[in-house]
């Protein structure tokens, strides 16, 4: 008695990963991610055309408007920021910058407006301030930081991004006027 053997397992093609970030670079493909979706380290992502890849970094950082993504099988993947919620604001951008920057809230500077993620509280602050507010979707690129680079966080601070020891207890202002 003879016994039918069944098929292999198809072979599941090898997901290609990132080896490599370059900038002005041509692109075969794009990837479309907000500002959030941008901050990586390890993990699975899909290419607008539906096409997936893993990014595997040794530590977390923010990918660019700009950037581009080489991938192991060659293809290179250009990344765009997404449109999300975001407040423009209009006024006397010098006072309220200080404002925003003094809550540690990521902040995008214009000549002629500052623009932030939607936040209800910072949108009512900004008006008692006499600031003009709209609410708007756009891509979310903001300034990248005291030293020029990265992403800026608040008092939680991310994780794996923090390599010193403060203590949190020094008193400074976070002023509601």
């Amino acid at each position: 008695m003879t016994h039918a053997h069944s098929p292999e397992p198809a072979q599941q093609a090898a997901i290609p990963s990132v080896t490599d970030i370059v900038v002005d670079a041509s692109f075969e493909d794009t990837i479309t991610l907000d500002y959030e979706a941008r901050f990586v380290r390890r993990k699975r992502l899909v290419c607008d055309s539906g096409r997936a890849f893993l990014i595997d970094l040794p530590k977390a950082r923010a990918l660019a408007e700009g950037e581009a993504l080489r991938l192991s099988d060659g293809t290179t993947v250009a990344v765009r920021a997404a449109p999300e919620p975001l407040l423009e604001v209009r006024g006397a951008l010098p006072r309220l910058a200080w404002h925003i920057g003094n809550r540690h809230t990521p902040c995008r500077i214009e000549a002629d407006r500052l623009l932030l993620r939607e936040d209800p509280v910072l949108a009512k602050m900004l008006k008692h301030l006499g600031a003009e507010v709209t609410h708007i979707e756009a891509p979310f690129s903001p300034e990248g930081g005291a030293y020029g680079h990265g992403r800026t966080f608040g008092h939680s601070h991310a994780p794996d991004t923090h390599d010193h020891d403060h203590d949190h207890s020094h008193a400074h202002d976070h002023d509601q006027s």
